[in-house]
């Protein structure tokens, strides 16, 4: 049974292939400059050279089309005909306060995405593309939308509810919601294992840092709170986005340099965080690299990323109660040396203890323990699968197995569990 995961943007098409008995990824790759000139895929199959194709993409449509005609093509594809794809699944950015789990995909679905599209309007619409596209290229074939929100609607309403007129709540449903959150399964399961404990045994600060970054609390295995909130601009410093600021700033700006809405809402979304500071650089690599050139404001913009999830990571420690383990994730938490040894220096007073050796690591394959054997909280570095997440649900719901979370065992909880 083959399950084919889709993540459709503005402006590109990522896409996995998993074999589900087999349980390997047979293929992967990207369209990019969907609706826009001089569109393209990659396509990839492990133990083979990458195939590159121009093709125009006016459309989401074209794009799937696109990639149904390259995973079939008798010499770069890997099934023989669409017929051997089971189902499709969505990552489905916001699902707002309506999708606590993953779900078949129906006409009331695709209404309520369309009903709450105002709270991730730079996300929802090409998910919904995405879906309509693919629903026309394979009309048969079961849809599976998965919320980045849904693993976050288990925040108690002292976490979620911001303190502004309770009416926009009620009116326009502002309150936090909270994304990344098939990663922070992910790792959250597979730190539990790693603990040898129950996921509703443990207590954990997860991690996810990459050009996005997500924080989240988690207590007996569920998520009590996370640091992005309505969208993703909020909570911690982001490659281009600025995290947490004074609400005043931007009025103030707008004020001082004649900014509109939207200026400004482009400069805290796409020129904040890392690169705002250094004015060069998004790409922490980059970062890091010219700070050891002794480049101030690359040196700066670390100090102050390192600083805040420090922040962040005691903050959370308040709530969750006797902690167990910090856990990071995704590019910059499964790679960066640097920003890991950052953060947890100093940080004994509370149980971490980095073993600088240990730390070393630079691999998005390996799950390694960083702090010493008698650290009380463990740090663990656990390279994060949220296509599997995904392509899990959907079998699981394919096979009338699904349940939430808590009460479902993913293959990657399990003690034996193996990456391949």
């Amino acid at each position: 049974m083959i399950i084919m995961a889709l993540n459709c943007g503005s402006s590109s098409v990522k896409y996995q292939l998993f074999d589900w008995d087999k349980k390997v990824v047979v293929a992967k790759g990207m369209v990019e400059r969907v609706t826009m000139d001089d569109s393209y895929i990659v396509h990839e199959v492990p133990g083979h050279e990458a195939f590159k194709d121009e093709h125009d993409c006016p459309t989401h449509q074209a794009a799937i089309d696109l990639i149904i005609r390259t995973v079939t093509n008798p010499r770069h594809g890997v099934v023989k005909n669409i017929a051997e794809i089971a189902a499709v699944g969505h990552r489905t950015v916001h699902g707002g306060e309506k999708f606590t789990c993953s779900v078949v995909i129906d006409e009331k679905v695709i209404e309520t995405l369309r009903e709450v599209q105002h709270l991730a309007p730079l996300h929802n619409p090409p998910n919904i593309e995405g879906i309509l596209a693919a629903q026309a290229v394979l009309p048969d074939v079961p849809q599976v939308a998965v919320f980045d929100t849904a693993f976050h609607q288990t925040m108690p309403e002292h976490a979620y509810i911001y303190p502004l007129p309770y009416e926009w709540y009620e009116k326009h449903q502002v309150r936090r919601y909270g994304f990344h959150g098939t990663s922070h399964l992910y790792v959250s399961k597979r730190a539990a294992a790693l603990l040898g404990k129950k996921p509703s045994e443990t207590n954990l600060v997860t991690l996810h840092i990459g050009n996005g970054v997500s924080h989240c609390a988690i207590k007996n295995g569920i998520s009590i709170d996370t640091s992005m909130g309505m969208t993703p601009l909020e909570g911690a410093v982001m490659g281009t986005r600025c995290g947490d600021v004074d609400p005043a700033i931007p009025s103030f700006m707008m004020q001082k340099e004649n900014l509109s809405a939207k200026e400004i809402d482009t400069i805290l979304n796409k020129k904040s965080g890392i690169l705002g500071i250094t004015g060069r650089f998004s790409d922490r690599r980059d970062v890091a690299q010219h700070a050891e050139k002794a480049d101030k404001r690359c040196k700066l913009a670390m100090d102050i990323e390192a600083y805040r999830i420090k922040k962040y990571i005691g903050s959370y420690m308040a709530v969750v109660g006797k902690l167990d383990a910090v856990v990071f994730t995704a590019g910059v938490g499964e790679m960066s040396v640097e920003t890991r040894e950052m953060v947890l220096e100093g940080m004994e007073h509370l149980g971490l203890i980095l073993d600088k050796e240990r730390n070393k690591v630079r691999t998005r394959k390996k799950e390694t323990l960083i702090t010493t054997d008698d650290s009380p909280v463990k740090a663990f570095v656990i390279p994060t699968d949220e296509e599997l997440v995904l392509t899990e649900d959907v079998a699981a719901i394919l096979n009338g197995t699904y349940a939430n979370h808590m009460s479902f065992e993913y293959s990657f909880s399990k003690p034996e569990f193996e990456r391949k």
